[in-house]
């Protein structure tokens, strides 16, 4: 036998598998536009660049280490507390929004058939 013969004999069978065949590829999402991402981007960044300017407003106003002020002398304790508020808030306000988020939107998640590879 010739090799033509064996490959008309070849593509002549049937498949092995009885699924169907593979669709076209799914197109993927496109990207967000510039001015979308803008506007997502536009809040969180106003937001830090303003309590940026709060701060440097307070260090001017306040140009003495936070121990020298006369409320932190008559109580000690207060410093501590302002500076673990200061450093624990704001990671423990991030956890809520994403939590908040994460509940808000029940099966958006990943799906199990997804993380085995089929779709």
């Amino acid at each position: 036998m010739d090799q033509s013969a064996i490959l008309a004999k070849a593509t002549a069978l049937p498949p092995l598998s009885s699924a169907e065949p593979p669709s076209a590829p799914r197109s993927s999402p496109s990207p967000p536009s510039v001015a979308g991402l803008l506007r997502k981007l536009g809040l969180p960044w106003a937001v830090a660049l303003a309590v940026s300017a709060v701060l440097v407003a307070a260090g001017r106003h306040w140009p003495d280490p936070l121990l020298a002020q006369p409320w932190a002398q008559a109580r000690p304790e207060l410093p501590l507390q302002l500076a673990l508020a200061l450093v624990l808030l704001p990671p423990a306000a991030m956890a809520a929004v994403l939590l908040r988020r994460l509940v808000a939107a029940p099966g958006r998640g990943e799906s199990s058939d997804c993380a085995q590879g089929e779709r």
